[in-house]
């Protein structure tokens, strides 16, 4: 029977892009209806699109299939955004007033969109945290209704490169595929994994992908760093497969074998892992790759903590999820190095999932993001039933239903981990040039009116108006004389 009312996401991750479709419940709870994956390493690298055309094909392959599985056309997607592309840093913007003046929500929109505007050479600001405003000399988390002659505005920006954000928006239009939300990845699987107590009290979320780990760290209910490293668990990989073995190999004997943190005392000199039939390693050779590797990944996350300026802040510790948080006592190396003793393993997300897909049941942090995303979307993004039949070409070009044109948002009427897609940038940026040339035009006509008054009373003080007024008074006076 064909879904009438579902939600999908899609996941471009650098091993594998993920599609997900499902239905939330009135209980909350969510039921997954399908889940497909495609291969992605020959394409993405560091969750950067390499390949426009294999990532718009593989785009178009996930969307078939969900189909397929569905029996329900697909109308649009949710989706997720992150990589290396991605970095946070801080801002501020600050307003002079007349003194005494009050604080209205205009003045902050303004000042918002002032720092929304910020320029940064070959990036872009795709979305900015809130950190606090500094009324005169007083921290404020809201201004609007305090007297003040200094405003000053403290953001978090998340910035992306022009050229990746282009590219992502570039494959979707490609495979014909509308875009119903973009999500910031990172915000999203923070909302699914972290508890209400986690983000206030503060800690810092470690997302450990195949090619990337991703920082974020939270105080007080506010993201106050996000950094991705260009290192994963795909590192581990290609370290153990320099011992001249195939990447799937090396990748087995990772899961089987690999700690991030062995005893001294529990190493045996003389034993050894097999590689193959002929090949053996000294288990100490091969921990010794493992933890070098595995070191250097946690040492990179500890300094983006410390550069974040929260690692005494942060009472809830450490938070570890994706796949690269499986590994044997990687709590361990963590607490070795960070001597953070709060860490947990977020296995999986918050929220209640219906499934038996093993992919989703396995609760090995892997789908996490994926899940998110698809908890975050709030769009029905079923179209039309599919025809079991087909036709005579294959529905290569089936009819697809109309969306409704909603009208472009303004960027500070865009809720914090939403992203504009390109087509809606593009109408924004359209209406804040109108906007602007209207204001311009406004500005214009007051200056030229402004000069017409003055003109006219330049003219009515002039030198030979004043002698007219004299000889026309002398007159009066002679003639109110003779009367």
């Amino acid at each position: 029977m064909a879904a009438k009312e579902f939600i999908v996401a899609i996941e471009l991750g650098s091993s594998k892009m993920t599609g997900i479709a499902g239905r939330k419940n009135l209980d909350g709870s969510i039921t997954v209806l399908a889940v497909v994956t495609e291969k992605s390493s020959s394409f993405i690298r560091k969750g950067v699109i390499y390949n426009i055309d294999k990532t718009a094909q593989s785009l178009s392959n996930i969307v078939k299939k969900l189909e397929g599985q569905l029996k329900t056309r697909i109308s649009k997607v949710f989706v997720g955004v992150g990589g290396q592309s991605i970095r946070s840093v801080k801002n501020v913007i600050v307003k002079e007033l007349p003194a005494e003046t009050k604080v209205t929500k205009e003045m902050v929109l303004e000042l918002m969109d002032d720092n929304r505007n910020m320029k940064y050479p070959d990036q872009e600001v795709i979305d900015a945290a809130e950190l606090e405003y500094k009324v005169d000399s007083q921290l404020q988390l809201d201004p609007v209704g305090i007297e003040c002659s200094r405003l000053e505005g403290n953001y978090l920006n998340i910035l992306e490169r022009k050229t990746f954000y282009r590219t992502l928006n570039k494959c979707f239009e490609t495979s014909g595929i509308n875009i119903a939300e973009m999500f910031l990845a990172p915000f999203a699987l923070a909302d699914s994994v972290l508890t209400e107590a986690e983000r206030r009290s503060g800690c810092a979320l470690v997302d450990i992908g195949y090619d990337t780990t991703t920082v974020s760290v939270y105080f007080k209910n506010i993201l106050r760093h996000l950094a991705v490293i260009p290192l994963g668990s795909n590192n581990i990989t290609k370290d153990i497969a320099a011992l001249q073995m195939e990447d799937e190999d090396a990748e087995k004997m990772k899961l089987k074998y690999a700690s991030a943190y062995t005893e001294a005392s529990d190493i045996d000199p003389k034993a050894k892992y097999r590689i193959d039939n002929d090949r053996e390693i000294e288990c100490s050779k091969f921990i010794d790759i493992v933890e070098a590797r595995t070191e250097e990944i946690v040492n990179n996350v500890f300094n983006q903590i410390q550069l974040s300026k929260y690692e005494d802040k942060l009472l809830a510790g450490i938070v570890l999820t994706g796949g690269g948080s499986n590994m044997k006592n990687i709590e361990k190396a963590f607490n070795n190095i960070s001597h953070i003793e709060k860490i947990r393993i977020a296995k999986f997300v918050t929220q209640t999932i219906d499934s038996n897909n093993p992919l989703i049941t396995d609760h090995n942090g892997m789908m996490n993001t994926v899940l998110a995303l698809l908890a975050k979307g709030n769009m029905n993004c079923a179209g039309g039933e599919l025809n079991p039949n087909g036709d005579l070409f294959g529905e290569q070009n089936p009819q697809k239903s109309k969306e409704p044109e909603q009208p472009p948002r303004k960027i500070n009427e865009v809720p914090q981990g939403v992203i504009l897609t390109g087509k809606e940038k593009q109408m924004a940026e359209e209406e804040a040039r109108k906007a602007k040339e209207a204001k311009e035009a406004a500005e214009r006509q007051a200056d030229a009116e402004k000069k017409q008054r003055e003109l006219a009373e330049k003219k009515q003080n002039s030198l030979g108006n004043k002698v007219k007024k004299g000889i026309k008074g002398w007159f009066e006076n002679i003639i109110k004389e003779e009367e």
